[in-house]
């Protein structure tokens, strides 16, 4: 523009050289340029050794759709008698594939959602706890734009439905469309690019009311709400180096966080409307239509059969349950750190709250473990008492002498039980004698009596009779003295303690 500005001045291409500050040939080639309609700022084409190979160059981007190599074509050009160097052969690959796309690209029709119709889910990846990885289940209602976040230990089809279960009932209604794209969990496989539904996500819209449909593939704009969810959960969720977000304890953190984060971007003005999702929820609500009582089994987890020992196992490890389900089924599912057991009520047990819906109930929550570390509640089983240390042995008579013996009372099972563990000889011939006993000073002397030697450990010959003489000259019986090496019959040394010194001392007092 300067030298054009100083030519127009003068006139001269000299002159205007020296107001430029430029050579005059400058001038010279700039002006004949503008006089012929040219742009001084493009530069002139000039030729390359490559020009000769661009037919062959189109002609391959053209036959493989614009997706082959520039490497692969150097290899080509090159056997064809190129000797340029393959930056060239890359820059111009790359000028005819922009070219090749220009009049191809793909045109998106805008989606304009309608209320109550369209709920949009995906996942995303979590925060790692303790070195596990998470999942966040991301779903957004596409008219009033309000948006869920729940984590997840994994994207089963038991954590996708529990999620589900969750956000409808977050939302407190369902609407006509869950949409998503094609997982395994959704689309077993495609027939001719038809999806065929998994058999339980089709039981699942039919229990909530719901048609779950999946999108096209690579169609940004039937499915780019929830994608935009997701790509805000992950920047604001996942601890990275620039929200300078800390790592996370717990699950129950990151739940919190999730809940805390939905909360406020549905309280927030969304750009798009100039409304709060919260709000206008409000009045979607009036829309969607009322959810079941219940929720679908599967969104309970997994199934599980009860045993006759009371146990479930996850996992290869097994985890105890109330008493009244053994043999029948119960849904388990993972909730943080614990283990969820939920399934129809037997009878009131401890430990159990209602889920809400008839017949339901969560059962038991344990800590999750591995394997070889059995979760097994003392509760659980009342009537097998002594958990898992050594068991009380329980007699049973198998003889009428062994029934008349513990017919006597409590005091004659407690001896023998003592008397067994203790090795004593000759139990049965004391037995015995225990009976006779019984009939001559009674029943209830020789029960006490047995009982009575069986606490102090007196299981001689004549023990019995004397403790049953003893009893029957007191009324009542004396303390509990145990015969151990603090207690001796033997006659002690305390009486040499008042002789001093030694016998050579002695000898050297005169004694």
């Amino acid at each position: 523009m300067e030298i054009f500005s100083a030519y127009d001045l003068t006139g001269c291409a000299w002159s205007a050289a020296q107001l430029a500050g430029c050579d005059p040939k400058t001038v010279q080639r700039y002006v004949a340029m503008r006089e012929a309609g040219g742009v001084p700022s493009k530069r002139a084409s000039r030729t390359r050794s490559i020009d000769p190979f661009l037919a062959k160059i189109e002609e391959k981007v053209e036959r493989s759709g614009g997706k082959v190599r520039a490497d692969v074509v150097h290899k080509d050009l090159v056997a064809m008698g190129f000797r340029g160097s393959e930056r060239t052969t890359r820059r111009a690959v790359a000028a005819i594939k922009e070219s090749w796309r220009a009049g191809r690209r793909r045109v998106y029709r805008p989606w304009i959602p309608e209320p109550g119709m369209w709920l949009q889910w995906d996942w995303g990846e979590g925060p790692r706890i303790a070195g596990r990885r998470t999942q966040l289940f991301c779903a957004w209602l596409a008219w009033s734009k309000f948006r869920v976040v729940l984590p997840a230990w994994d994207q089963t089809l038991g954590s996708l439905t529990a999620c589900l279960d969750a956000a409808l009932r977050t939302i407190g209604a369902a609407p006509t469309y869950l949409l998503t794209d094609n997982p395994r969990t959704v689309t077993v496989e495609h027939i001719a690019k038809i999806p065929v539904r998994h058999p339980q996500m089709v039981e699942l819209g039919r229990h909530y009311g719901c048609v779950v449909h999946t999108c096209e593939p690579f169609d940004p704009e039937s499915k780019g709400g929830v994608e935009n969810t997701v790509k805000i959960a992950k920047a604001d969720l996942v601890p990275t180096t620039t929200n300078l977000r800390s790592s996370y304890g717990s699950f129950t953190e990151l739940e919190d966080a999730c809940a805390r984060w939905s909360e406020q971007v549905n309280h927030r003005t969304h750009r798009a409307t100039h409304r709060l999702p919260a709000h206008m929820l409000e009045e979607e609500r009036a829309h969607l239509h009322a959810l079941p009582a219940e929720p679908y089994a599967l969104a309970l987890g997994e199934e599980r059969m009860v045993g006759e020992d009371r146990t479930v196992r996850w996992g290869d490890v097994r985890y105890s349950v109330p008493p009244g389900h053994e043999g029948r089924k119960v849904w388990c599912r993972v909730h943080g750190d614990e283990l969820v057991i939920v399934g129809r009520r037997a009878h009131d047990g401890p430990g159990r709250q209602q889920t809400g819906g008839a017949g339901l109930a969560e059962l038991w929550r344990h800590q999750l473990s591995t394997p070889g570390r059995p979760r097994i509640v003392e509760a659980h089983y009342p009537d097998h008492p002594g958990g898992n240390g050594p068991r009380q042995p329980r007699p049973r008579p198998q003889t009428k002498a062994e029934e008349r013996f513990l017919a006597i009372g409590p005091g004659a099972e407690a001896w023998l039980i003592e008397a067994a563990a203790t090795g004593v000889a000759r139990i049965r011939a004391k037995m015995a004698r225990a009976i006779e006993l019984a009939s001559l000073v009674g029943a209830e002397r020789v029960d006490a009596a047995l009982g009575l030697a069986a606490i102090h450990g007196r299981f001689g010959e004549s023990d019995l009779a004397s403790i049953c003489d003893h009893l029957a000259r007191s009324s009542a019986a004396g303390p509990t003295s145990m015969a151990d090496e603090k207690h001796s019959a033997q006659p002690g040394t305390a009486s040499w303690a008042a002789v001093r010194g030694t016998p050579r001392e002695r000898r050297g007092n005169g004694d």
